[in-house]
């Protein structure tokens, strides 16, 4: 895969996660009866339903800047795996499996897009060394 197919990738998921977490998250906070009735019917009190619309905007916000904020957009990644996560084992125990479609979708999104982040953003890993030590060396 080239860097700019690659690239495109990468925009092309981010971009539809934006538009699915953006909406989802909007339309919590604006309390839409179709995402609070299906919410409260798999247990999640309101006052959870308003976090998760705030966090959702928030970390679209993060993930739609371009070539920063790399370390909080690894903690977006995160909040969208188990935010999808919980809501595809609260849709199987309370609505069965049928009604986790949207939850699979969204996992696979996530997994390319993620797995195109890595690819353009490589993660470096370096030891770290105490301050003690490095006062001695």
């Amino acid at each position: 895969m080239t860097q700019k197919s690659t690239f495109i990738t990468y925009w092309t998921g981010a971009s539809l996660l934006s538009l699915w977490f953006g909406a989802s998250g909007f339309f919590e906070l604006t309390r839409n009866p179709i995402v609070w009735e299906i919410t409260q019917q798999l247990g999640y009190p309101s006052h959870f339903i308003y976090i998760l619309g705030v966090f959702k905007l928030t970390g679209i916000t993060v993930l739609l800047v371009p070539n920063r904020l790399l370390r909080l957009k690894e903690w977006v990644f995160a909040g969208i795996f188990f935010d999808i996560l919980f809501a595809f084992f609260s849709k199987i125990a309370v609505l069965g499996f049928a009604a986790t479609i949207d939850a699979i979708i969204a996992f696979t999104i996530v997994s390319v897009t993620y797995t195109m982040f890595r690819k353009l953003y490589p993660a470096t890993f370096a030891v770290a060394v105490p301050t003690a030590q490095l006062a001695s060396i």
